[in-house]
């Protein structure tokens, strides 16, 4: 198998962000004597936030500004609208501050001594940066749709994306737990590898937990793509 490189989604195959989400909503909750099912709070935020930014082409705002916009539409779902301009600006920087899965910097940091390892994502460069530095993670690039203006899984982001790595599309490993990002990666020519997240949206669990197509890899973990992947160089 030819793999000359991997891209990786970010946002919920890297990140955290569910349980992240939470324990900030529960913070600040909790310094009004407010109690609510975060669990939910922090997945209708991020539905939200998906259904504004997935599929864009050429628009006037990226992920960052969206998160901000739809915070306001979840606390008012939520009943949660006593929060100052402050601090919802505290929980929008939250995204800023995600932990990674913890089987995911120390595999990434064997497989980049292989291949060149790339994050390709909806998240802005600034918030891939900021969660990068906090986590150890070192990418040999950043590849956020917000530089290339065509937001996944529109055709032309992969076909950019391989065009900027100056690979064709069947050289690059696509890596995500999101079957619709990895269907139209395969579309678009790369690879695929299907790493399941099963605590990516809480205890609700994902909304596409296992693999709806035939992908090169399918892996319960970081580990095992690790092993997969070097195996078959």
């Amino acid at each position: 198998m030819n793999i000359q490189a991997l891209a990786f989604d970010t946002g919920g195959t890297v990140l955290d962000w569910h349980g992240g989400l939470v324990r900030a909503l529960a913070s600040i909750g909790s310094r009004h004597g407010i109690e609510r099912d975060w669990h939910a709070m922090a997945n209708d935020w991020r539905r939200r936030t998906m259904k504004h930014i997935v599929g864009q082409v050429h628009p006037g705002f990226h992920m960052d500004d969206v998160h901000r916009r739809v915070l306001d539409e979840t606390l008012s779902e939520f009943g949660v609208e006593v929060l100052t301009a402050v601090e919802r600006d505290e929980l929008w920087r939250t995204w800023h501050q995600l932990g990674a899965w913890p089987d995911f910097v120390p595999a990434l940091a064997t497989l980049r001594k292989r291949l060149p390892v790339v994050s390709f994502t909806m998240l802005p460069t600034a918030l891939v940066i900021d969660v990068s530095r906090r986590n150890g993670i070192i990418w040999d690039a950043i590849v956020s749709c917000e530089m290339i203006g065509v937001y996944k899984p529109n055709a032309e982001a992969y076909q950019t994306a391989a065009r900027w790595l100056n690979l064709p599309p069947q050289a690059i490993l696509m890596v995500a737990c999101h079957n619709f990002d990895l269907n139209a990666a395969q579309d678009a020519g790369m690879r695929t590898a299907f790493v399941r997240r099963p605590d990516e949206w809480g205890p609700a669990g994902p909304p596409d937990p296992n693999p709806n197509r035939a992908y090169d890899f399918i892996e319960d973990g970081f580990d095992g793509l690790r092993d997969h992947v070097l195996a078959a160089l």
